[in-house]
């Protein structure tokens, strides 16, 4: 194990944080199979943490008070190193703070901590935000963890579906280089069932932005099955590779990238928070092994 990184172990399950990014790396059952898609070359990561940004910005500029700062999609969080804040065989917690870097592609002071804690057959990673500064800060924040899919090798892909917790009627967005359409798709669920097929994503992200669910079940007729819970999050995404990637992603969001007619000041961006000075915010989401 690498030096900076912190192996967890817990009933039935076992997983691994690396300080760059404060990334969740490995996350196997009592079984030991991996269930986390291992950064191939299709995908170059396993479980980034997205902020101060989720998706794209339009010209890839955050605009604060008529000022424009370069910022990449999903933003900086996941290619910063963070601080290892406390760290034992059951929890972890890492700590990214701004510095001069930072203020030049987002122009405020913050504390982001993001702790992983193993219970009896589940992960819980929780996002706390603080604004350290003395102005009103806009931000966003999501998770991205991609697993394996299939998750046995033998099992076909279209076996698998994501069964959510309540029916999703609701219609949902699609993605055009990166940046929100306007217009709503009907939704491939049906009732509370999405059957999962490498040609959903021939679009792009499939974004529930209102899903009813608070969990929902990623699993096969047999073999391991996930459920990923959130809470504090308003929005899902659910994403592989289009054209085909042996991973899924399972995205609890607070925020969404930036319509492709939107140009204005980052605290007007539709889905974004905003939090008061010395104000902090606690949100997160659990996976849980069957």
């Amino acid at each position: 194990m690498a030096q900076d990184s912190q192996a967890l172990h817990g009933e039935g399950i076992s997983a691994v944080i690396v300080g760059q990014g404060a990334e969740l790396v490995s996350l196997r059952n009592a079984d030991g199979l991996e269930l986390l898609w291992q950064a191939g070359p299709a995908w170059r990561r396993h479980s980034p943490v997205l902020f101060p940004i989720v998706g794209r910005l339009k010209g890839d500029q955050l605009r604060h008070r008529g000022q424009a700062y370069p910022m990449t999609q999903h933003g900086f969080a996941r290619d910063k190193p963070f601080a290892w804040a406390q760290r034992s065989s059951r929890s972890c917690t890492l700590v990214l703070t701004d510095d001069a870097e930072t203020r030049t592609r987002y122009p405020f002071a913050f504390r982001l901590a993001v702790t992983y804690r193993l219970g009896e057959g589940q992960l819980d990673i929780e996002f706390e935000i603080i604004n350290t500064g003395d102005e009103p800060m806009p931000a966003s924040i999501g998770a991205h963890p991609a697993f394996n899919w299939p998750l046995l090798p033998q099992v076909p892909k279209e076996d698998y579906c994501l069964t959510f917790a309540e029916d999703e009627p609701a219609p949902i967005r699609r993605l055009k280089d990166g940046l929100l359409l306007p217009e709503t798709k009907p939704t491939p669920i049906q009732g509370k069932t999405l059957a999962l097929s490498e040609r959903l994503f021939d679009d792009d992200a499939v974004i529930l932005d209102r899903p009813a669910s608070t969990s929902v079940r990623y699993s096969a007729e047999r073999g391991p099955a996930i459920e990923v819970s959130w809470h504090g999050c308003n929005e899902l995404g659910i994403w592989s590779k289009p054209g085909g990637a042996p991973f899924l992603c399972i995205e609890p969001w607070h925020g969404i990238a930036s319509p492709v007619d939107f140009d204005g000041e980052f605290a007007d961006k539709p889905g974004v928070m905003l939090i008061e000075p010395g104000a902090r915010r606690l949100l997160g989401y659990r996976i849980g092994l069957g």
